[in-house]
């Protein structure tokens, strides 16, 4: 290589025309790539040379190059860095100094590859872009070439290094703008992506916000979303951003520290990888097992107050590799996209706690009421409205001292004042009686409690309504029972104690018929005393879950067989009529003989007490895998009201009692506790003043 030292004279105003125009062209192009095509055109068709103007890209991959000849018939193509000879060329320069180079001078082998030699003949005149060259250029290396200039051109190595100074100086300004206008796209996209994330707390529309104009802006192949399991601090990646290689694959995980994006989460720090086959921390066993290819990756974490929620990743850039620039990119869009990540979490975690608390509020047994400070009802649940005969639309919205009253003294206003001023450790209660909507008062415990805000003032406070009419009805039978027991056992007793003080006063002295007879009382009513201790010793069993049933074979024909007949006498001697049609050979069922035999005793008993005329009928079918036993009276029936507290402990209706009829209480309890032990169940039908049918079905035993 040597610079020509033979040019001719400078012509001025050659020159002089060629920076003029030059300048002129160039003062309204702010583009680099139209500074380059300006430039070509005008030196070629000024100065009459053929010119090359090649600038590469950020990456060093290729040059764009423009090639004019004379006749300004310009033409732009692209030559890659290893066949363009423009670097080898320019390795020889000084400072920007021009280049005189021959093609003579060169083995054949690169003269033969070399996209410049193609089209220069003989020699090339070239100077370096920009010029001088220096390690912090904002332009992109590039060059300005004469192609076979003429020995007496007047555009000499001597003053074409100052023209090439003078096109650096546009090609500075056009880069300045460009970054300029691409900073501006950046920070509208990042300010509308800023603004898309705060408008939303749905993942999916974060997810579906970001992920394609963050492609776009990068201009990579995808762009996948990690986030830190808080429990396992594994690394999930959100299955709607991967592509369709993962469609059919399990969700894809890394373990803590795992892979890149597991380094990035862990050291809380950016990374960019433009070959990921030459990191040992690229966890590859995705990409084998999904067949996607994985060439560069850009990944920032995701953190929040110091704590990092997930990771953002860039992957593939489709020309050329990750840079700085695409970092700071990224990283001005991964605060708000953490934050909006987060947000949506606390938003979902929120609507799940309220919805949680809804479901509490309205599946409470309790009634349950919100009022205001101000003491107005903000809600009320399903239980509360049932429990005082009111709609919805009836209290929300009402003052509270108006649609609720209490009998107690002071009424609900009272009751609200004391719930208000209560301390943390009290928790204020009221009895009383509630009035429902048709006038009529309920007893009730009343419960209430605070409700602070965040600043500890009182917003809203709960009160709770817990129906006491069961516990009273309980309390009723508990004394109901008492006072049955005490009668049942007096009767007995002074019958017992009275014949025998007659026997032992000689009453029956000499007569044995009539001793025979004061004996037979004591006998029965010996036995009328042991019947109750017994009933009252198995209810405890049953409570004690010490009557088990076996799992033995019972033929309840056998059992009508033994019991119906002394039954059968009882009604008769009472003047019923008793009527059995119970099939001769029933299937057998699983379960405990004893057991059996007192449920059907019981029911048969019960009929015959509670009918004082009328028929009593006893029948059985077969249905299905069922047995069906009917035990069917003309008593004096049982009150709708009475049925669904029927099979409780102690239960006795209340005509039952005005009536002075016998019992504990506990037998129709026995006879519930039995069937269901032997997965059977039992139905009443009956119309007061008319008589009751009872419905006794149980599964057939398996062979």
């Amino acid at each position: 290589m040597m610079l020509r030292s033979d040019a001719p004279d400078l012509a001025p105003d050659k020159l002089y025309a060629l920076w003029a125009g030059l300048t002129r062209e160039l003062g309204n192009v702010f583009d680099a790539h139209g500074v380059c095509a300006a430039a070509a055109y005008e030196i070629a068709v000024l100065s009459g040379n053929t010119v090359v103007v090649g600038l590469s890209d950020q990456q060093g991959a290729y040059y764009d190059v423009w090639l004019c000849p004379p006749n300004g018939d310009i033409t732009q193509t692209r030559w890659s860095h290893e066949n363009a000879s423009l670097d080898a060329l320019l390795a020889g320069g000084d400072n920007g100094a021009a280049i005189w180079q021959s093609k003579y001078d060169l083995p054949a082998a690169e003269v033969m590859r070399s996209e410049l030699w193609l089209q220069a003949r003989e020699a090339v005149l070239m100077v370096s872009l920009p010029n001088p060259p220096t390690a912090d250029n904002l332009v992109p290396a590039g060059a300005l070439a004469l192609l076979d200039p003429p020995a007496d051109s007047w555009l000499t190595a001597e003053n074409i290094a100052p023209l090439a100074q003078h096109i650096t100086t546009f090609l500075e300004r056009a880069v300045l703008r460009q970054k300029a206008m691409q900073q501006e796209v950046e920070f509208d996209l990042v300010y509308s992506l800023t603004f898309l994330l705060s408008q939303t707390l749905n993942l999916d529309r974060i997810f579906s916000a970001i992920i394609d104009p963050v492609r776009r802006m990068l201009n990579v192949e995808t762009v996948s979303i990690g986030l830190v399991d808080p429990i396992s601090a594994e690394i999930l990646f959100v299955d709607a951003l991967l592509g369709p290689e993962f469609q059919h694959l399990p969700q894809v995980r890394l373990q803590r520290g795992q892979g890149i994006a597991g380094w990035v989460a862990e050291h809380r720090e950016p990374l960019i990888v433009n070959n990921v086959y030459k990191d040992r921390r690229f966890f590859a066993r995705i990409d084998s097992k999904s067949g996607f290819r994985t060439h560069s990756i850009l990944c920032v974490p995701l953190a929040v107050e110091e704590q990092v929620i997930g990771v953002l990743e860039a992957i593939n850039k489709r020309s050329g590799d990750f840079s700085d620039s695409d970092l700071r990119l990224v990283q001005a869009i991964t605060g708000p996209l953490a934050a909006a990540i987060q947000n949506a979490w606390l938003h979902a975690d929120v609507l799940a706690e309220k919805r949680r608390v809804e479901t509490i509020f309205a599946n409470m047994s309790e009634g349950m009421l919100t009022v205001n400070a101000e003491g107005w009802v903000t809600a009320a649940n399903d239980a509360f409205l049932t429990l005082s005969r009111n709609e919805e639309g009836d209290l929300t919205g009402q003052p509270a001292e108006e649609v609720v009253v209490i009998d107690a003294a002071g009424g609900f206003a009272a009751f609200m004042q004391q719930v208000m001023q209560a301390t943390d450790s009290e928790t204020p209660q009221l009895a009383g009686n509630l009035q429902q909507k048709n006038r009529e008062w309920i007893p009730v415990l009343l419960s209430g409690a605070p409700i602070q805000d965040e600043e500890g003032q009182i917003s809203e406070a709960i009160y709770v309504f817990s129906d006491l009419r069961q516990i009273r009805e309980v309390e009723r039978m508990r004394d109901d029972f008492f006072h049955n027991i005490i009668h049942e056992l007096r009767t007995p007793l002074a019958t017992i104690l009275m014949y025998a003080r007659l026997l032992r006063e000689g009453k029956a002295r000499n007569d044995q018929p009539k001793a025979d007879r004061f004996l037979g009382v004591i006998e029965r009513e010996s036995d009328r005393l042991q019947h109750m201790v017994r009933q009252m010793l198995q209810v405890v069993k049953l409570d004690a879950r010490e009557l088990q049933r076996s799992s033995g074979q019972v033929s309840l024909n056998q059992i009508f067989e033994e019991m119906l007949p002394p039954l059968a006498d009882r009604a008769t001697e009472k003047g019923l009529s008793f009527r059995q049609r119970i099939p001769p050979s029933l299937p057998p069922v699983n379960g405990d003989r004893e057991m059996l035999y007192m449920i059907f005793k019981n029911l048969v008993e019960n009929a015959i007490k509670f009918s004082l005329s009328g028929t009593i009928a006893v029948s059985g079918t077969v249905d299905g895998q069922m047995i069906q036993i009917e035990v069917q009276d003309e008593g004096i029936g049982i009150p709708t009201e009475s049925i669904p507290n029927l099979f409780k402990r102690f239960y006795r209706t209340q005509r039952a009692v005005e009536r002075g009829i016998a019992g504990t209480g506990l037998g129709l309890y026995m006879v519930m506790e039995g069937i269901d032990k032997h997965n059977g169940t039992l139905a009443v039908e009956s119309v007061e003043g008319e008589g009751s049918t009872f419905t006794v079905r149980l599964p057939i035993a398996e062979e």
